[in-house]
C-alpha cells in the first residue's frame, strides 16, 4: 500500500524543480522552434507539467520504446512500439524522460533522432542515477534531481503498472517489489 512507500522527494519540491528546470529549457529554446519528445510511459506526468511551466513555444510529441532480450536482462537493443508523428529534420529535439539510469535506451533513441536529421537532440529527465551508467550510456543535460540506487515509483515512475499516480517520488520497500 502507499502508505508503506517512503517519500523520497516532496510533491512540493517537485512543483519548484519543474519550474525551474521550465525556465532555464524555455531561455534556452525560445525562438527555435523546439520539439519535445515524451519517453512513454513514465515521463507523461513529468512531461505535463513541464510543458505548462515553459513560456516559449514549443511543439510536443511522444516516443515509446522498449528493450527485449531474455525476460529480466535487457539485451541492450531498443525497439521503438511508439514512433513520433512530427518531422525532427532539423530540428532541436529535447526528450523528455522520467528517470536515467543505464542511458542505453536514451543512447539509441538520441541515434535515431540525429540520424533523422535533428539538429541537435538533448535529455531533460526527472531523475538521474548517475552511478548506474554503462559506457555508452547518456547523460541528460537537464536533470530535476541525482539520485541513489533506489526502486522509485510515483510521478508516472511505476512498479508493475502500480504507484504512477502518486504525486511524490518514493522508495518502494523491497518486500513490496518481489510480491
Amino acid at each position: 500500500m502507499n502508505e508503506n512507500i517512503e517519500v523520497l522527494i516532496s510533491e512540493s519540491k517537485i512543483a519548484e524543480r519543474v519550474k525551474e528546470l521550465g525556465k532555464q529549457l524555455s531561455a534556452e529554446y525560445a525562438g527555435k522552434d523546439p520539439l519535445f519528445v515524451c519517453v512513454l510511459k513514465g515521463a507523461c506526468i513529468f512531461y505535463a507539467d513541464l510543458i505548462r511551466a515553459m513560456t516559449c513555444s514549443v511543439q510536443f510529441d511522444f516516443i515509446q520504446a522498449a528493450s527485449y532480450g531474455n525476460g529480466t536482462s535487457s539485451s541492450g537493443e531498443v525497439r521503438i512500439v511508439k514512433d513520433t508523428q512530427a518531422s525532427v529534420v532539423g530540428r532541436h529535439v529535447v526528450l523528455v524522460e522520467d528517470i536515467v539510469d543505464s542511458g542505453r535506451t536514451l543512447a539509441r533513441l538520441s541515434r535515431l533522432l540525429r540520424e533523422r536529421g535533428a539538429l541537435s537532440v538533448r535529455v531533460c529527465a526527472l531523475l538521474d542515477k548517475p552511478s548506474r551508467r554503462v559506457p555508452g550510456g547518456v547523460d541528460a543535460e537537464y536533470v530535476g534531481f541525482s539520485i541513489e540506487d533506489l526502486f522509485v515509483v510515483g510521478y508516472g515512475l511505476d512498479y508493475a503498472e502500480r504507484h504512477r499516480e502518486l504525486p511524490y517520488v518514493g522508495v518502494l520497500p523491497a518486500g513490496e517489489a518481489n510480491e
